[in-house]
């Protein structure tokens, strides 16, 4: 009885942080120390993700090897095993790396190209999904003789998903609302080259501009961004058969500001050495905002083509036609709207979700 009631009070602490309305990385951090009462670990990595491509973004880690960063994330998206996009999520189930494999850790690239180096013994994996998209994921770390996680545990962190999900998608809802600078000028493209080792080969000028504006990568990569080496590492598991999604994301890098992030290969040399890697940072389009906006507020598929046609400049009588509605039911839809994104204007919605 005493195990079951610590385990609801934790859920409830966990709610109760969602309810706070904190910021991303601030919300990781309170949940995270939750976590490390209720189930020990020595390290530790909580990316959050692009809801629709899955890829990795805004990155928290506290981990050993930092100066294997490039490896360490080439390996994650190349391994098939306990990957963030194989883990159950209906339900959400952790899934721990020993049970996974039967005690052969180095059935996992992960663990046998970095991670065996760091004497890590286990490692508990959540993806951070529901039915509007992926919002991140998380791997603890056990090592230096700590052993393996328990059922227990496993149980314990599965227990906490659906919290944790809502929480993650609540704060991606308030990049939205933290800020929307329509007066910025466009920022101009840039290009970044990577080797096949995800070392900077290139790049041009304009890159400098969103490389302050994304978040620096740990030393000694510092003028790296992890969201670059994640859509280039993307590249490489689609490349490989481990997983389809785009190699994209979405970044809100502040003040209203979303970067879309691509990677490419480049044309193959000569020399049939592998071609580079070419990541394109660049002004995310109003409609790919509006498609995260709608998944990051859960807007039903009525709502999202409302919001969609409103960005057109539609008035109401236009809106009923288009849907086949009332024109009172458009104006109730859009009171849903407003309640669902904090706003009191059609112009407002608009601002906010497509960024003009």
């Amino acid at each position: 009885m005493g195990s079951r009631w610590a385990a609801e009070r934790l859920i409830q602490r966990v709610t109760a942080l969602d309810e706070a309305r904190l910021e991303s990385h601030a919300y990781r951090r309170a949940v995270l120390e939750e976590l490390s009462v209720a189930i020990g670990h020595e390290a530790w990595v909580w990316p959050l993700a692009d809801p629709i491509t899955t890829v990795g973004l805004s990155p928290m880690a506290q981990v050993p090897g930092t100066a294997e960063l490039p490896l360490l994330i080439t390996l994650k998206y190349a391994t098939a095993l306990n990957r963030w996009t194989t883990l159950p999520t209906a339900p959400a189930r952790a899934v721990s790396l020993a049970a996974a494999t039967d005690g052969e850790l180095s059935r996992s690239e992960s663990w046998a190209g970095v991670l065996c180096r760091h004497s890590i013994t286990d490692v508990l994996s959540i993806v951070f999904a529901d039915r509007w998209g992926t919002w991140g994921w998380l791997d603890l770390w056990r090592g230096h003789g700590a052993g393996v996680f328990t059922a227990a545990e496993v149980e314990q962190l599965s227990s906490l998903a659906p919290a944790i999900t809502t929480g993650l998608r609540h704060c991606s809802a308030r990049q939205f609302q933290a800020g929307n600078n329509a007066a910025a000028p466009p920022h101009p493209q840039a290009v970044l080259v990577l080797a096949e080792n995800l070392g900077v080969i290139s790049q041009t000028n304009s890159a400098g501009l969103w490389l302050e504006l994304l978040q620096p990568g740990p030393r000694p990569h510092q003028g790296i961004p992890a969201e670059v080496l994640n859509v280039a590492a993307q590249l490489l598991a689609q490349e490989c058969g481990v997983d389809a999604h785009p190699a994209g994301s979405l970044v809100h890098v502040g003040s209203g500001v979303w970067a879309r992030l691509s990677a490419t290969r480049m044309n193959t040399p000569a020399d049939k050495a592998p071609a580079p890697i070419a990541v394109t940072i660049q002004d995310a389009l109003p409609a790919e905002r509006m498609a995260v906006f709608g998944r990051c507020f859960a807007l039903s598929p009525r709502e999202s083509q409302l919001l969609e046609l409103a960005a057109s400049g539609l008035d109401t009588a236009a809106l009923a036609r288009a849907l086949g509605i009332g024109r009172y039911t458009v104006q109730d839809d859009f009171k849903s709207l407003f309640g669902k994104c904090g706003v009191q204007s059609r112009g407002a919605l608009v601002a906010m979700a497509a960024g003009h």
